[in-house]
């Protein structure tokens, strides 16, 4: 969910005159890490060999 929230505030920020670079580019970054977390956590809730 919060993924997808900073998805629809990326778009409104960039959609905003004069686009705030700084902003958008720490909402780029804030978003990248959650993703690799959500990926850790995935990686981590599989088992090890196939049964």
């Amino acid at each position: 969910m919060e993924h997808a929230d900073l998805d629809g505030l990326i778009d409104r920020v960039s959609g905003m005159l004069p686009v705030d670079e700084l902003q958008l580019q720490r909402l780029k970054k804030r978003r990248l890490a959650l993703k690799d977390r959500i990926a850790r956590l995935e990686q981590a809730s599989e088992p090890d060999e196939p049964a």
